[in-house]
């Protein structure tokens, strides 16, 4: 069984879904609590991630796959693990928050969770950037040229795009198209939305059905 840990850096600092109503707080530009990257596998989430960190200096954490977890026969291992490293990675913005420092940068986490970010950070000042990518052979070159340990899945690839590129915006959401852009043009977009974007902090929120959203971890209660 596999487990997730959290690689993290963080700067020497310490000085629209229709179910969505949005109320009338809306918060100020620039500075934000959370930055959420997603997107397929592949799509340069850790590319732009790692960029964003390097500009605004504020904290970075992405889930990585360690071989280091055991469960009972009687556990789902899947569900359990992907619960288990939620939580923790909740825990662990929350407390950035906390110490004060902003501009925490966030993703990789299973599609699914998506739709609870709403939830989970109603009341901070965050935004959510999804990448994607309509030329898929771009997608694809990406993939398998990708560096170091990254995960190199096409059927995962193929079938995480349909569902993450086409389904309807969430609260606070924005979405950035890599196609034909270079790593520096994406990183320029992302500043743009997130030093400028409109978002709210008070909303009501329906989470939509789990079918909209894709899950790549294997278990019975997750696909």
């Amino acid at each position: 069984m596999i487990a997730l840990v959290f690689i993290i850096c963080f700067a020497d600092r310490w000085k629209p879904i229709t179910a969505i109503k949005c109320l009338d707080t809306k918060v100020g530009k620039g500075m934000r609590d959370f930055i959420f990257v997603i997107g397929a596998s592949g799509v340069g989430k850790s590319t732009l991630s790692q960029k964003l960190f390097e500009h605004y200096q504020g904290a970075y954490a992405e889930m990585s796959m360690v071989p280091e977890f055991c469960v009972p026969p009687n556990v789902d291992g899947g569900f359990f693990e992907e619960l288990v490293c939620w939580e923790c990675c909740v825990a662990q913005l929350k407390k950035f928050n906390e110490l004060g420092i902003k501009n925490v940068i966030s993703g990789d986490f299973d599609d699914l969770r998506t739709a609870d970010i709403p939830i989970v950070f109603k009341g901070y000042n965050y935004i959510t950037l999804k990448l994607v990518c309509n030329d898929y052979e771009q997608n694809y070159e990406q993939m398998k040229n990708r560096g170091g340990n990254g995960l190199i899945d096409f059927e995962l690839l193929q079938k995480s795009r349909e569902k993450i590129n086409n389904r309807p915006l969430l609260i606070n959401e924005y979405v950035i198209d890599v196609s034909g852009k270079s790593p520096d043009r994406v990183l320029q977009e992302a500043i743009e939305l997130i030093d400028n974007a409109e978002t709210v902090t008070d909303y009501e929120y329906t989470k939509p059905p789990k079918e909209l959203f894709y899950s790549w971890v294997f278990s019975n209660g997750l696909r």
